[in-house]
């Protein structure tokens, strides 16, 4: 049995005051008497709060909002205590979800790819229809008892590959009948390639298409250029535009990097809602400081000046019936995930793994390449069932610095291989991406917050 302290975060955010729960995840809008009286919790000596706050005060106001507060207290809705069995696994772990690497080479050379252009520092090439349909399966024989199977055709670019794609995917449906399974097929492209015909595919068999797409011409144009130079932004807006029109607004991302070069990212976002995308998603960068577009700890406060001033704007649009989601503002607070998968997080190396052309296994796509964390071959049958357990183990409650930060049950320690890229350990979280992760959880609360106010 894991005992966690009982705490809360307050904070405030568009003129609105609000309180957070940690452990029970109940969220309060609270008044100025409540605020204040919050610094003396848990324990609210009254006799010193009523001298110390007597004067800005009522007595009996005071007292009755003491007394609110002594109620969710007793209700575990504020100050929870929180002593629970988790249900992790001890047996055999099994695997979920794929990043199938359809092609370790690309069509664009965008300044900032983790990826090396594509190849993944190990030469370009294509998968083949037979490691691929060794990829999936593996994947059928590691799921366990798990029906519904998630693939996501990754590169470098993907459509680069299409006709191999095509194979596996009518190699998968094939499986899932005999296997008692079913495969959810995604694809992470650029855009590049997409004719009518390729739209058509992708609508009709992929349950979710990412497209990358920074958001203003110029920024984008700036990072993410073709094999000849040239700015990518005009092909990949009109070619998202078809695919988005024919998936009627449903089950895709468009889905940017915002740099040191765009720190005013919120521009982008509503450049790509101008644009009529109703499913946005802008990531800052990951890059080792040496990059002069890398995020530094001094881009904070901006950064967290873009995050509030999007927050703001997406209420008023949304106010207004001009609708659309931002990834990082939709946060589910009817019940969410359950407490293991909080605690394990994106469930790399564990649930989920990355494949390459050549058949060579990693916990997910940005530790491919890394020889050290190479978990095996599909082609071979090979596998470290020790190092899926090391990933397995290393869930938030391994994480000695999470355990006193307000964020944890939404971030999870943030990601893995962001945290070893960093720091050299896998449980030690990348801190600039811990402090933009809780702007952007504090903005997704005040917006919840409004909504519930307001419908």
């Amino acid at each position: 049995m894991k005992s966690m302290k009982s705490m809360i975060h307050k904070f405030e955010l568009g003129g609105i005051k609000l309180v957070l729960d940690v452990n029970s995840g109940a969220v309060h809008i609270i008044d100025d008497i409540v605020w204040d009286l919050l610094e003396y919790g848990p324990d609210f000596n009254r006799e010193l709060i009523y001298k110390e706050l007597g004067k800005k005060y009522m007595r009996n106001d005071l007292a009755e909002a003491l007394d609110e507060i002594m109620m969710l207290i007793e209700e575990d809705m504020l100050y929870s205590n929180w002593n629970v069995n988790i249900p992790f696994h001890s047996g055999e772990p099994v695997i979920k979800a794929m990043c199938l690497h359809a092609a370790h080479d690309c069509n664009l050379r965008c300044s900032y790819c983790f990826a090396s252009t594509g190849d993944f520092k190990g030469g370009r090439s294509l998968l083949d229809l037979d490691t691929g349909k060794n990829a999936l399966d593996f994947l059928v024989k590691k799921s366990g008892n798990r029906k519904n199977l998630e693939v996501d055709f990754f590169g470098g670019e993907p459509l680069m590959n299409l006709d191999v794609i095509k194979e596996l995917v009518r190699y998968g449906r094939s499986l899932e009948k005999r296997n008692n399974k079913r495969f959810k097929f995604t694809i992470t492209t650029n855009g590049v390639l997409l004719d009518k015909a390729i739209i058509k595919y992708l609508n009709d068999e992929f349950v979710n298409v990412v497209i990358s797409l920074d958001g203003r011409p110029k920024i984008h144009n700036k990072m993410r250029k073709t094999v000849n130079g040239k700015g990518s932004y005009d092909v990949i807006l009109e070619n998202a535009k078809s695919l988005v029109n024919g998936r009627k607004q449903k089950d895709y991302y468009i889905r940017g990097t915002f740099t040191r070069n765009n720190l005013d990212f919120y521009k982008d976002v509503l450049h790509l809602a101008d644009c009529g995308f109703e499913q946005i998603s802008i990531e800052p960068v990951v890059a080792s400081e040496e990059e002069d577009y890398s995020i530094r700890e001094e881009d904070l406060p901006q950064i967290f000046e873009s995050y509030e001033i999007l927050a703001s704007e997406y209420i008023k649009r949304r106010r207004a019936g001009k609708w659309f989601n931002f990834f990082h503002f939709f946060i589910d607070l009817n019940q969410g995930p359950c407490i293991a998968k909080r605690l394990i997080g994106c469930g790399a190396g564990n649930e989920y793994v990355a494949v390459t052309p050549q058949g060579d296994i990693y916990p997910c796509h940005q530790f491919v390449g890394q020889t050290k964390f190479k978990m095996g071959n599909v082609n071979n049958n090979t596998f470290d069932i020790n190092l899926q357990r090391k990933f397995r183990d290393n869930n938030l409650l391994k994480k000695d610095i999470c355990q006193d930060c307000w964020a944890k049950f939404y971030c999870t320690g943030g990601c893995t291989a962001n945290s070893y890229n960093f720091t050299g350990t896998l449980d030690s979280p990348y801190q600039i991406g811990c402090e933009m992760e809780k702007k952007r959880i504090e903005c997704a609360l005040m917006i919840k917050a409004v909504e519930s106010i307001e419908y």
